[in-house]
């Protein structure tokens, strides 16, 4: 007996669909240029699969049986998406990537980054997109293991200097800066400046960690010998801190809002803030260039404001 597999073909799946908006064997028989018998023998065929019920013949109508319906509701959206997946491969063959995946580290601001994606998608491409948080070098480590496609917020330093052999890419958005902060209620916010190593030392610092899975972690501005809670990203970073549970830099344009609202305290220290400068990074395939998707992201990056927005325009300012 031919399984239920065997049997709910797409053209099986049109043909139930045919009956039931008939109404009648007789009928669907006509529209599909089929004899009645080879059309009921098809159908009986696929009830005896699925052992189930699907018309009701006790009347001269087919009427369909719950089962039947629930059976076609599923028929139209399969039916969609094998015409959805057809037109997907014929575009994606005109150069467009089936998936484009972006590593996207966590002192980027997100609303611009969704503003982009909002732009991307309405240009209705069939690429799918896959977001990642990553943090540090977790954000470069992503095109290196293959499992991203771009990367924004690379931070590339001497080491990157051993990417170079991995066909990696890059170009800078800008530099960024940070600032210490504290929220007002913690001891820090009160003690004489410029604050000391060790003074620092004493308090509880607060750092996002690196997500990298291989290789060692980069660490930034820890004093030697402090308590540290480790958190997450960026964006835990600077909520630990506006809970009081520690200090620590943070990306200026960030900590911005907060500070004017009153819910940190900037501090000067005898460390020098951090100046970060900031790329994108992809991977370069063996063969042609980029895909159209790729394409699309990377000419998002000749824009001034684009690339500010993205390091600057967090959420409240």
């Amino acid at each position: 007996m031919p399984s239920a597999r065997d049997v709910l073909t797409p053209d099986a799946l049109a043909m139930l669909q045919t009956v039931a908006s008939t109404g009648s064997f007789a009928g669907a028989a006509r529209a599909l240029n089929l004899v009645p018998s080879a059309l009921s023998y098809r159908v009986r065929q696929i009830e005896d699969a699925l052992d189930v019920l699907l018309f009701d013949r006790s009347a001269r109508q087919a009427r369909i049986t719950e089962a039947g319906a629930e059976l076609l509701r599923e028929a139209a959206r399969l039916l969609g998406e094998i015409d959805a997946v057809a037109n997907r491969v014929k575009r994606v063959a005109t150069g467009w990537e089936p998936m484009l995946t972006i590593a996207v580290d966590s002192v980027i601001a997100r609303d611009p980054l969704l503003d982009l994606a909002t732009a991307f998608f309405a240009l209705d491409p069939p690429t799918r997109l896959k977001l990642r948080d990553e943090t540090l070098l977790g954000t470069i480590e992503a095109l290196t293991s293959g499992e991203a496609d771009l990367a924004i917020g690379a931070v590339l330093d001497a080491a990157s200097l051993a990417f170079t052999a991995t066909g990696i890419r890059s170009r800078p958005i800008g530099e960024l800066c940070f600032v210490y902060a504290v929220a007002p209620h913690h001891p820090l916010a009160r003690l004489p400046e410029p604050l000391t190593d060790e003074v620092l030392r004493q308090h509880r610092a607060v750092a996002a960690a690196d997500s990298v899975r291989s290789g060692p972690s980069m660490t930034v501005n820890l004093v030697g010998g402090q308590d540290v809670l480790t958190v997450p990203s960026m964006h835990a970073k600077l909520n630990a801190q506006l809970h009081g549970l520690g200090g620590g830099f943070l990306p200026e344009p960030m900590a911005r809002p907060y500070i004017e609202a009153g819910h940190l305290v900037e501090r000067k220290t005898e460390r020098r803030p951090p100046l970060a400068t900031m790329h994108c990074a992809w991977r370069v395939r063996s063969a042609g260039g980029p895909g159209r998707a790729l394409e699309w992201w990377l000419a998002q990056f000749d824009h001034e404001a684009t690339r500010r927005a993205l390091l600057e325009r967090h959420r409240g300012r």
